[in-house]
């Protein structure tokens, strides 16, 4: 993205978070603890030392952080609180241009693979904005007795915020789903920390991706998707973990089987099927 495209979403956002800043006290003496303006550089927060005070980092490679519990009382949490997750490098944002950016339809039970640019998704299907809950699958993890390894997350690895794009199900219609279709793989560039190998691509049954809660979006919370959370497209999954809600995504697999990308084997994600200490 060219410096005067950041200048220019900064400039809009500065606009519209104005136009929405809440004004039920006067004085910012009676504000609320915890509960700060909206910052209008979140858009393009791409690394931990860009995250304001009151994130905790819990490690910066790969980048996870996470608000006071006490910031997440609004219905809609505000695009500068939400818990960052990554699970291996981030890409160059500066280099990632929404103008040539495409989304590919493709795998073994798709009956034709198409590439849609984002213009495309906004011209041809109807647009739909949601309220979707995000959440970690290691969320209050810091809880635990006795304690498990991963991130030690408190209870603020989860947030809504309202998505906007097109339905999946549409999308997947428009290319054709055969009947054997059993699962779709999620695709982007959440690449293994050696950069070696294959992405994260998590999956969901395709029942899950033909409902009304799959999205392929654009926008969160009426404006462009900050950096860290999925710029410039994200599919979401509202109602699954949040691992599966694919950041920076470039497309869609339709698979005849469950999906076998990276983090979808055992133990990654997975429930005990019996009670363990």
């Amino acid at each position: 993205m060219s410096l005067d495209r950041r200048q220019f979403l900064k400039a809009a956002l500065s606009a519209t978070a104005v136009s929405a800043m809440p004004v039920s006290w006067v004085f910012a003496a009676n504000r609320p603890e915890d509960l700060v303006p909206l910052d209008i550089n979140s858009l393009t927060w791409a690394k931990a030392e860009d995250l304001p005070d009151y994130y905790t980092v819990l490690n910066t490679n790969p980048l996870n952080a996470y608000p006071p519990e006490s910031m997440l009382a609004p219905a809609i949490t505000p695009s500068d609180v939400p818990f960052v997750r990554w699970n291996g490098l981030m890409p160059d944002f500066t280099t990632m241009d929404p103008d040539t950016w495409t989304f590919e339809v493709k795998g073994e039970s798709v009956k034709q693979s198409k590439t849609y640019t984002i213009a495309e998704l906004k011209s041809k299907f109807k647009h739909h904005t949601q309220s979707l809950v995000l959440e970690c699958g290691g969320n209050s993890r810091n809880n635990f007795y006795p304690s498990t390894k991963g991130n030690q997350w408190n209870n603020a690895g989860v947030y809504c915020s309202q998505w906007t794009g097109v339905l999946l199900s549409d999308v997947l219609k428009d290319c054709g789903i055969k009947d054997d279709a059993v699962y779709v793989g999620n695709h982007g560039f959440d690449k293994h920390l050696s950069g070696k190998g294959e992405a994260i691509s998590r999956g969901v049954p395709i029942k899950a991706a033909m409902t009304d809660n799959a999205l392929i979006a654009w926008e969160m919370n009426g404006e462009p998707i900050p950096y860290l959370h999925g710029y410039p497209l994200r599919t979401v999954f509202g109602g699954r973990p949040a691992s599966v809600s694919q950041k920076c995504t470039t497309g869609i697999s339709v698979r005849n089987k469950v999906h076998d990308g990276h983090k979808m084997a055992a133990p990654a994600y997975q429930v005990p099927k019996h009670p363990i200490a």
